[in-house]
């Protein structure tokens, strides 16, 4: 048979359900031997989507997201979303048609060397020169980007190694368990907490990907140890937890900064650096630090680790928890009962343009539970991760690692292909739509019915918010938007346009039973933004 398609069926071995991408000349062989296979081609209408796509996939299943471009062009479109994969630690694999092994020596059309372009966004990218090596390269590239931390990795095929003939079969699938932690950095971590007097957790992303979320509720109720999420590990700790305390990352000062100030002993579970730096929520750098983690800490001078306890983090979370002493009452319920008021002050509101705190219990109260939300870039992303409340992992995905605009839409779509029984919306601002909003004919072609819902405030809100804390004054971040609901019929989808703010809670409910794409034109009152920022630097601790 010919290389490419024991490519594919080695893709078949590693279960792959979806190839999100767009067919190439030197794709080829891939796609012909595609028509014979069980796995679905996802036809994109940009690379970028189909990255994005990939890359949500990834995260939410645990299994790695495949996509697949072209040689050049195809190929850098693919740039965005590998990295954003990479960054924020989902599963990806990239796969990219190559001109002939007979010209890549040389100057030739369209030819790039890709191996060396993913190299430094990927955990691991390689070239295929012979077709002896196909089912080697594909276990390596699946059981890399699958393995802790987990990541992107990127495959080059030469069109001239896909069409050589070979009898070889897939490798058997192994994929590396986590080690156990060890018995002296458990004790060393139990000395630690039990003289603590007001430690506090920062749990990130790493919890969701090693399924630790059960033992982290367990070890904070037992412990009485408030928890503080990362954008990125939202629903970690339900937020009905008692010791649940909210979303830290807003870069300013908030309710959960008082909580980093006054703790003596911060527990780190499945925190990455790149979620929230240290020196934001540690700038003084005195405190002891407990890493908990399935590999080891990133050096930085804000994050001095006093213990690090590595290996399975659900393990590690049983046995420091089985050594300690329940704790008392902690002192930081204060900050968890004015963020629940904070939360709940705009209920009711009817002022229009709609501010962004109402259109989040708007949209909280018509999903449910465990429904998904795909958050893109901008200043709604910073108003949802601190306000939409999650008691489930993985129901409010944020790109915060790379935090590229364009995700939502096509994250939705793969969102919805993952969880087809759950009902999906992708919040959105204005210009992060119109990144990727070519991407609704996609879903409309395989009738995937999900929920757009644009924030519109014809601007770079975030960018704005910066400006004028910073300089007090803005600078080239105006633009016009088209007519988003005649843009949304264009594409046979649904299109609804928010006029008045008692609109967006029945707008949202009918989106949400239709059976088709809608999207929902909000203007956004960012004012707030401003306003928030002032109540955050005029705070006092409440505890």
């Amino acid at each position: 048979m010919k290389a490419a398609k024991l490519f594919i069926r080695c893709l078949e071995n590693e279960n792959v359900e979806f190839i999100f991408g767009i067919p190439g000349e030197e794709n080829l062989e891939i796609m012909d031997a595609l028509l014979d296979s069980h796995i679905q081609f996802i036809t994109t209408r940009h690379e970028q989507g189909a990255a994005f796509m990939a890359d949500v996939y990834g995260r939410l299943t645990g299994r790695a997201g495949v996509c697949l471009s072209t040689l050049g062009p195809g190929a850098t479109n693919l740039v965005t979303g590998v990295a954003d994969a990479n960054m924020d630690y989902a599963p990806l694999v990239a796969i990219s048609g190559q001109a002939g092994t007979d010209r890549l020596h040389k100057e030739s059309h369209q030819v790039l060397d890709l191996q060396d372009m993913f190299q430094p966004i990927t955990k691991y990218a390689t070239r295929i020169m012979t077709p002896d090596t196909v089912h080697e390269v594909v276990r390596k590239a699946f059981k890399v980007a699958q393995t802790e931390k987990t990541g992107a990795t990127f495959i080059e095929f030469p069109e001239n190694i896909a069409e050589m003939e070979i009898d070889l079969a897939p490798l058997p699938i192994s994929q590396p368990s986590l080690p156990e932690p060890s018995a002296e950095r458990i004790q060393h971590a139990i000395e630690i907490i039990s003289k603590a007097k007001d430690p506090i957790i920062l749990a990130g992303n790493g919890v969701v990907r090693t399924k630790a979320w059960k033992q982290l509720a367990e070890f904070a109720e037992r412990l009485h140890i408030p928890v503080t999420n990362t954008f990125m590990a939202k629903g970690v700790i339900p937020f009905k937890h008692p010791m649940a305390l909210g979303t830290a990352g807003l870069q300013s000062r908030d309710h959960i900064n008082f909580g980093f100030d006054n703790a003596d002993v911060i527990i780190c579970i499945g925190y990455d650096l790149v979620e929230y730096h240290p020196r934001l929520w540690h700038p003084t750098a005195d405190r002891k630090i407990i890493h908990i983690d399935s590999t080891p800490a990133e050096v930085d001078a804000n994050y001095p680790v006093t213990v690090g306890v590595i290996g399975d983090i659900r393990h590690s979370l049983e046995r420091i928890a089985a050594g300690l002493t329940p704790r008392d009452e902690h002192r930081m319920r204060p900050l968890r009962e004015a963020l629940i008021k904070e939360m709940n002050l705009h209920a009711k509101d009817e002022i229009f343009p709609v501010k962004p705190q109402k259109i989040i219990w708007d949209l909280r109260t018509a999903m449910d539970m465990d429904d998904i939300v795909i958050c893109d870039v901008g200043a709604h992303k910073m108003w949802m991760a601190r306000m939409f409340r999650c008691e489930h992992p993985n129901t409010c995905i944020i790109s915060n690692g790379f935090a590229s605009m364009g995700i939502a839409v096509p994250g939705a779509i793969a969102a919805k292909m993952a969880f087809p029984e759950r009902k999906i919306v992708a919040v959105t601002g204005d210009a992060g739509f119109l990144m990727n909003s070519q991407e609704i004919e996609t879903a409309m072609r395989l009738n995937v019915p999900v929920v757009i819902l644009i924030w519109n405030d014809k601007g770079y809100g975030l960018i704005e918010w910066k400006q004028m804390s910073q300089f007090g004054r803005v600078s080239h971040v105006d633009f016009d938007n088209p007519d988003f609901v005649k843009y949304a019929e264009s594409f046979g989808a649904k299109g609804y346009r928010v006029e008045r703010t008692g609109d967006l809670l029945p707008i949202l409910k009918q989106a949400l039973s239709e059976n088709t794409v809608s999207v929902i034109d909000c203007p956004v009152d960012y004012s707030e933004n401003m306003k928030l920022t002032e109540k955050l630097g005029e705070m006092v601790c409440p505890i």
